[in-house]
């Protein structure tokens, strides 16, 4: 698959009418699974481009592109044409929770085998489900007896899970006398820096902004940096609030498709 930009927006408009004729076709049919399956291959760039921030987990690779792999079909599978914002708008936040839900999952802090994974996870669906119905936490006798075993098999799960989970950074904090008692964990840490997550993006938008033409970037100046609306950018260019819509929906969507190809 190309990754040049003109070859990527060409995709794109094909993905678009792909997905209004697989709408309109019926699910099971031999055309509408053909046309899905291509629709599928057309995109799989957005899973390269949603693994591309974990490219720390060299041991999770293959798992976590099988795993996005799953939500891009979940995309065209729930995808709607005559709703939302488009095609990548929707497909995007679906992969990546379909990733993050993965996370939550599946990836534990201390390797354990799969069965005593497995074990752990019952434990916590069940402990859920009893919550919910008894408006409580439900002592072990009561989950031994949902899951029709013993009270020490439900206290060595649950401690064992304890044992696989590094502790929450909402948990409270040790008392320490020091005028912060109460806080969890996590007050006790240096907050992340929110501007170093747009150090990336706003490097690779760089070199794409100053390709556009002269009015597009001042159009973005105006909306961005001097914070004007629509109506107002119309106004100082004598455009309609319209047009300047239709100008910033083609930029965006000039940005979005250089910034996909350079992932």
């Amino acid at each position: 698959m190309t990754d040049h930009p003109d070859a990527l927006a060409t995709l794109r408009a094909a993905t678009d009418r792909n997905l209004a004729l697989l709408a309109t076709l019926q699910p099971g049919a031999h055309a509408h699974a053909r046309l899905r399956n291509e629709v599928v291959e057309d995109n799989l760039n957005l899973v390269t481009h949603a693994c591309a921030r974990y490219t720390h987990r060299a041991d999770l690779r293959e798992d976590l592109r099988q795993v996005a792999a799953i939500g891009l079909i979940k995309a065209v599978d729930g995808y709607r044409p005559d709703r939302g914002s488009g095609f990548l708008a929707y497909a995007i936040p679906t992969i990546a929770g379909e990733l993050k839900r993965y996370f939550r999952d599946h990836t534990w802090a201390v390797h354990a085998r799969r069965g005593e994974q497995e074990q752990y996870l019952r434990l916590v669906r069940a402990r859920d489900d009893l919550s919910a119905r008894l408006g409580r936490e439900p002592d072990h006798a009561e989950l031994a007896a949902h899951l029709d075993t013993d009270e020490a098999t439900v206290r060595t799960g649950l401690e064992l899970g304890a044992a696989l989970r590094a502790d929450s950074l909402d948990a409270p904090a040790p008392t320490t006398g020091s005028g912060d008692d109460g806080a969890s964990r996590g007050d006790r840490h240096g907050a992340p820096d929110p501007a170093l997550d747009l150090v990336v993006d706003r490097e690779s938008l760089r070199p794409l902004i100053a390709e556009l033409g002269e009015r597009d970037r001042r159009i973005l100046k105006l909306r961005f940096w001097d914070d004007l609306s629509q109506a107002e950018i119309g106004e100082r260019l004598g455009l309609s609030q319209m047009h300047i819509s239709r100008l910033l929906t083609r930029t965006f969507t000039t940005l979005r498709t250089g910034m996909l190809a350079t992932t």
